[in-house]
């Protein structure tokens, strides 16, 4: 079993004079969905409300074969809104609650029930970062790391979480006790300033020691996707496609990144030594896996990440 922990929420586009438009959305939501529909059992653990929204949210999981073993709750679902004015120009307004006490481990500091069974453990963006939840996910990571790979997607939101010191921070945290780092350069530039992005992500694989990141990844848009192991340094091209837009890409990456790495047996806390031994040529076929994936992804509209018979296709 494979599990996300994270953010689900809901896109809504006002335009004027009309209704406004939902669409279910969240980093890691996506990354479930994502390993879902590359045949893997994934569970989402994450909060959503008792309201038409969470109704949709579960749908949208349950659809996707994604296993929700955690009860809506008394809250609103949250939700992010872009106000569209007549130009078209968008204004953000975002309702979020972000808390999950149910993923918190018992007092004996063992995973909880539903982290027990896990290979690998994928968290990140919002959930990693606001207050509350923020703990509860980092008590789980740490509860988790002895028995399951850890991955992290710091998915930055400066118009969220806009103390960059309180996030460079928060990022390093769960650096430390990750295997598997995903970013963007967009990140590692707003988390670094002035800083090369390839060179943030060398002094990430160093953070934490032996018990830190053992492949770290940064994406870089139509630059194609870099990737650092103790073995070297691996890159590839972006491959060729027509873009409709880039919503959910990197999300569509994350998870077939991780994919690539399960079907290489390289998940669970007792491969450890195994994934720290990834050679260059390993992580090349890694990344290219799955920049094919965010590359369908972007050739169709919204998060709709692939199947594994789409990638195969390819």
């Amino acid at each position: 079993m494979l599990t996300v922990i994270g953010e689900t929420l809901i896109d809504e586009v006002v335009r004027p004079g009309l209704e406004p438009v939902p669409h279910v959305g969240g980093s890691p939501m996506n990354v479930a969905v994502g390993l879902a529909r590359l045949g893997h059992p994934v569970q989402f653990l994450g909060r959503y409300g008792k309201d038409a929204y969470g109704d949709m949210v579960a749908g949208h999981l349950r659809d996707n074969g994604v296993l929700v073993p955690v009860a809506p709750d008394s809250l609103p679902t949250s939700v992010a809104r872009a106000v569209l004015d007549a130009d078209g120009a968008a204004v953000y307004e975002f309702d979020l609650d972000w808390e999950l006490p149910a993923v918190a481990s018992g007092a004996d500091g063992k995973p909880n029930f539903m982290l027990a069974a896990t290979s690998l453990l994928h968290v990140g963006s919002i959930a990693t970062m606001l207050a509350p939840g923020a703990d509860h996910v980092f008590g789980a990571v740490v509860a988790a790391h002895p028995s399951a790979t850890i991955s992290y997607d710091p998915n930055a939101r400066p118009t969220i979480i806009t103390d960059v010191d309180y996030a460079r921070e928060q990022a390093e945290k769960f650096v430390r006790l990750s295997d598997v780092v995903k970013a963007s350069d967009e990140d590692l530039q707003w988390l670094y300033p002035g800083v090369d992005p390839k060179e943030s992500a060398r002094k990430w694989l160093a953070l934490g020691g032996a018990e830190g990141p053992a492949v770290v990844v940064v994406t870089q848009g139509g630059g194609g996707p870099w990737a650092v192991c103790a073995a070297g340094e691996a890159a590839c091209p972006v491959p060729a496609t027509t873009v409709v837009d880039t919503v959910g890409a990197g999300d569509s990456f994350m998870a077939a990144l991780l994919s690539a790495l399960v079907d290489r047996e390289l998940d669970g806390a007792q491969r450890r030594d195994a994934l720290r031994a990834i050679t260059r040529e390993q992580l090349a076929d890694v990344i290219h896996f799955a920049a094919r994936a965010a590359a369908i992804t972007v050739s169709r509209a919204g998060a709709n990440p692939p199947s594994r018979a789409e990638l195969q296709k390819g």
